[in-house]
């Protein structure tokens, strides 16, 4: 018998988080422990992990933790298997955990770009393969969300194998997603797309330049993202972008990638160079687990909103703000062109007769002339 997918209100899922104890992933731990959902957490750091349990759980959350390596499948199914003994299953798995360098890709020595792709796109294709596998046999199915990012659409200079693991992630997530139709399996699949974000990502970043880096701007609130995966996490969506400007430069490239290359070929390594920051982080992640449990760096300039986000995440209301502006707009356009007609309008017409005179009435009635 074909199982159908049934999306649970988030005060009653199980959800899985990797890369739980910074940036998005601690975002979205806070986040989802507000609205009560029980969360499985998952990061390399036992310790880092054990002080957000513990700060979770004082706010009333059922935490449960997993120290792993996500770049190793051994680890990622050990996540799965916590799950189910801590909970009996869960509803949503979120693949979030990820590392980064920044420099050039004829300069970043291959072993570095091999862990690279093992955290960011196998820890992704082994977190999709064990949820998967569990929501085909679970009652209701689940949801599966894969952090990618906006770099997947438009490649960043400096942060080009970065860059490249984010497409593989896109690819991967659209392709599954498809096959999953197919055979008719009770999973969501979405795919989220962080613009810049203001996490401590430049900090834990392998910086492989010289120089101090930061995330290109517009950079947005980390919190943002948390709202688009707790969004994903008990509705239908394919995908979601977050922040304006990374759709913004998506589209560019998709419609204009001669003129979106060299754009971005002149203008982001100027723009990922940080005048005032640190020339190297106090320690990357990016083959040993990260230090801190920062959600935020708390940059100068960070938006802490985004309509573009907003409008993807209520549809409805969004169109029927913009029925209801373009149902405006014509009106007003409707007067303004009846105004600009009325001068020429009067101009033109002729002049009205003059009423008849006294005599004029008296002689009509007798059939004479006036």
């Amino acid at each position: 018998m074909r199982k159908r997918l049934r999306l649970k209100p988030l005060g009653k899922q199980v959800m899985v988080i990797t890369g739980a104890t910074s940036g998005i992933g601690l975002s979205t731990a806070r986040a989802a422990c507000a609205k009560g959902v029980r969360l499985v957490l998952a990061a390399r750091n036992e310790e880092a992990l054990k002080a957000v349990r513990d700060d979770l759980a004082g706010k009333g959350a059922q935490v449960a933790i997993v120290a792993a390596d996500v770049g190793r499948e051994a680890d990622v199914r050990a996540i799965a298997e916590a799950a189910i003994s801590a909970f009996g299953g869960f509803d949503v798995w979120v693949n979030n955990a990820g590392v980064s360098i920044f420099g050039p890709i004829s300069a970043t020595p291959l072993d570095d770009q091999r862990r690279l792709f093992d955290t960011n796109y196998w820890g992704v294709v082994y977190g999709s393969l064990a949820a998967v596998e569990h929501f085909r046999d679970r009652d209701g199915g689940g949801v599966l969300i894969n952090i990618g990012s906006t770099l997947g659409d438009l490649p960043l200079p400096l942060q080009g194998v970065s860059s490249a693991s984010k497409a593989a992630v896109a690819s991967f997530t659209k392709a599954l997603r498809m096959e999953l139709m197919a055979e008719h399996a009770p999973v969501s699949v979405t795919l989220i797309k962080p613009s810049a974000i203001d996490t401590p990502y430049k900090d834990h970043a392998r910086n492989l330049t010289g120089v101090a880096v930061r995330n290109p701007p517009p950079v947005y609130a980390t919190p943002l993202v948390a709202d688009a995966i707790l969004y994903a996490a008990h509705n239908h969506v394919r995908e979601l972008t977050v922040g304006t400007a990374g759709g913004f430069l998506g589209a560019l490239n998709a419609v204009l990638p001669f003129a979106a290359e060299p754009l971005m070929a002149w203008a982001a390594p100027k723009l990922e160079r940080d005048a005032v920051g640190r020339r190297a982080a106090l320690g990357d992640n990016l083959h040993h687990p990260g230090q801190d449990l920062r959600e935020r760096s708390f940059q100068a300039g960070v938006r802490e909103a985004s309509l573009y986000s907003t409008a993807q995440m209520r549809p409805k209301a969004t169109l029927g703000l913009a029925v209801l502006a373009g149902i405006a707009a014509g009106v007003a356009l409707l007067r303004v062109s009846k105004g600009a007609r009325r001068p020429a309008d009067a101009e033109a017409a002729p002049p009205p007769p003059a009423p008849p005179t006294r005599r004029q009435r008296w002689a009509s009635r007798f059939g004479l002339k006036g």
